[in-house]
């Protein structure tokens, strides 16, 4: 079928009661993971999996999204009304929306939120609907060559930009590439450094690493430093519609916003985060009232947020083309679809069509739920935080434990949650990225994988991997990507000093 006719089932599909039903409850799950301290996409997402796989296919992995697109809400909710964001794509729609806030603007600010949410929800939807086919059809061309340029090179490049300075980045994804090695290895099933634990042979299970490391961790850090913590504040119904002025500053800014953040979930990386801080870049080159920026302007709240909504969407472009998760949590959903037995990549479009549009079109429904029911419940997911934390952290960790245990009927995931909290917890006060240890775990079997076969196909020649087209394009980009940056500061500096004063 052709793009509209397959956006058209998609539709069609996400409005049957079983997919409105997984969509509701993961929009609605998603936001309360996002307003909860210490949870957030990927904890959500790992605690929701180990239920998934009594479900059937579709319902499990529209479920997972859905929590993704309802997380988003959640950490923007607080980080209007109490200056916390819940997530790190939330941190820039804090400084204008809580400012909006202190001013007597939260209602408004909430529903640019939400409204802005929508569109680029939308808008990305759409782009999805045409720009996937037409990649499927391109990774219909590739090979182990092509695979590993693009695993490898996506991991390098993912490492590279996710944190502060490189080692931050890669230190994080060599660990994880390393814990990908252990258990049974898939051409050969030989066991590696299992330890003689019979538990170690299936390897390390992505769920417990996904939860100690983004929720057990934030938890140790929020039992240290209480004072991350703020009081909840209320919003009354009558406050929530922005005025006139503040409706035309904000449309062209969700435009920005979501064609920024669209172009940023096609990338590996923190796409949702860096989206949003290159779209409130944008903002302060281009808005109308760009001076006001960071003291309440509405722009700063639109762009920011449509940008980090819009790249959310697209990156489903390359999880369902190429199979390549580029955020930690398409990497749980691509977890999802293996345990289904559905194998991501250029071949999904023609082997489950079903899966592939009914997946995009409950993007949308998603989406549209939030906005309809979200603004009416702001009130009451602020009073989730009243909830004593001496009460709150316990629940959230005896939950993490039952679904982590569920996953395997295995302590062994139980202790790796607890050892991944500690580690989790050691990285974040050392300032290392987490999301590359994620998706090393994932990506390094993979890139292992596809290099033996090269291997094997070129009769151990190296020189196989970059002598087709399309893998030696890939890795021109992954090298841009790794030393453009830096060689264009070397370039600049040189012109500096050879100017005469």
């Amino acid at each position: 079928m052709n793009p509209v006719e397959g956006l058209i089932f998609g539709l069609e599909s996400a409005l049957t009661p079983e997919l409105l039903l997984a969509a509701l409850v993961g929009a609605l799950a998603g936001t309360v993971i996002g307003v909860l301290p210490g949870l957030g996409p990927v904890a959500g997402a790992a605690l929701v999996l180990p239920l998934t796989f009594s479900m059937s296919p579709i319902v499990g992995i529209v479920m997972i999204a859905a929590i993704y697109v309802g997380s988003m809400y959640g950490g923007s909710t607080t980080a209007v009304l109490l200056n916390m964001p819940g997530e790190a794509a939330s941190v820039m729609t804090a400084v204008d929306g809580h400012a909006m806030a202190k001013k007597g603007r939260a209602g408004a600010a909430l529903s640019v939120m939400a409204i802005g949410s929508f569109i680029a929800g939308a808008i990305g939807v759409i782009l999805v609907t045409f720009f996937s086919p037409l990649l499927s059809g391109v990774g219909l061309l590739f090979g182990p060559a092509e695979y590993l340029a693009l695993v490898a090179g996506g991991l390098l490049a993912l490492a590279r930009v996710s944190g502060g300075s490189p080692a931050s980045g890669f230190l994080p994804m060599i660990v994880g590439v390393m814990l990908g090695t252990l258990g049974q290895e898939a051409i050969t099933s030989t066991f590696r450094y299992t330890l003689n634990v019979p538990e170690m042979a299936l390897g390390i299970d992505l769920v417990p690493v996904g939860i100690g490391l983004f929720g057990i961790a934030e938890l140790l850090l929020l039992v240290e430093n209480p004072s991350r913590s703020a009081r909840p504040t209320s919003v009354r119904l009558r406050e929530l519609m922005p005025t006139r002025a503040e409706w035309r500053d904000a449309v062209p800014a969700w435009g920005r916003g979501s064609a920024v953040g669209f172009l940023f979930g096609l990338l590996p990386g923190p796409s949702a985060t860096l989206s949003s801080f290159a779209s409130y870049r944008l903002e302060k080159s281009v808005a109308r009232n760009r001076a006001n920026l960071g003291s309440g302007a509405v722009e700063g709240v639109a762009g920011p947020e449509a940008a980090n909504n819009a790249a959310a969407v697209g990156g489903l472009v390359p999880l369902l083309s190429l199979g390549m998760p580029f955020s930690a949590t398409f990497a749980l959903v691509i977890s999802a679809m293996e345990v289904q037995g559905i194998e991501p990549g250029p071949l999904l479009i023609e082997d489950n069509p079903e899966i592939f549009w009914s997946l995009i079109g409950t993007m949308f429904v998603a989406n549209m739920m939030l906005l309809v029911l979200n603004l009416p419940l702001v009130s009451v997911w602020v009073q989730l935080l009243r909830i004593p934390k001496q009460l709150l952290f316990p629940a959230i960790v005896v939950i993490a434990a039952i679904g982590c245990y569920s996953v395997r009927n295995s302590l062994l995931d139980v202790y790796t949650l607890a050892a991944m909290g500690a580690v989790g917890y050691l990285l974040r006060k050392l300032s290392f990225t987490l999301a590359p240890f994620v998706l090393g775990l994932v990506l390094g079997p993979l890139v292992e994988k596809h290099l033996r076969e090269g291997l094997f196909l070129s009769r151990g020649d190296f020189g196989y991997f970059v002598q087709r087209p399309i893998a030696a394009a890939l890795w021109l980009l992954v090298a841009v990507v790794l030393f453009g940056g830096g060689i264009w500061r070397l370039v600049t500096r040189s012109r500096r000093a050879s100017t005469p004063a």
